[in-house]
């Protein structure tokens, strides 16, 4: 079995199509004829080193979620109190 060199370009844009659109490294390995173990070193070669983080960050939302759930606590202590003080007024 020889070995095949294929150009860096040729490597990248293999990675590309796993990792940005989104396709089977087994659909790539079939398309391209390269075997998925020579893929799978080139995503570690040419890969991104980090996995992309979500956009969301997750302490501002702490803050946001816990500013809204005391407002909303604030607001519902307050109709607590004015069914309380109506019910009593009723009698």
């Amino acid at each position: 079995m020889g070995t095949s060199n294929y150009s860096d370009e040729f490597k990248r844009d293999a990675v590309h199509q796993i990792s940005v659109r989104g396709y089977a490294v087994r659909e790539v390995s079939g398309r391209l004829g390269v075997s998925t173990h020579s893929l799978y070193k080139w995503i570690k070669l040419f890969g991104d080193p980090e996995p992309k983080k979500p956009c969301v960050d997750h302490e501002a939302e702490n803050r946001r979620l816990k500013r809204e759930l005391a407002r909303v606590t604030e607001e519902r202590d307050i109709l607590k109190k004015a069914a309380a003080y109506f019910a009593q007024n009723a009698k």
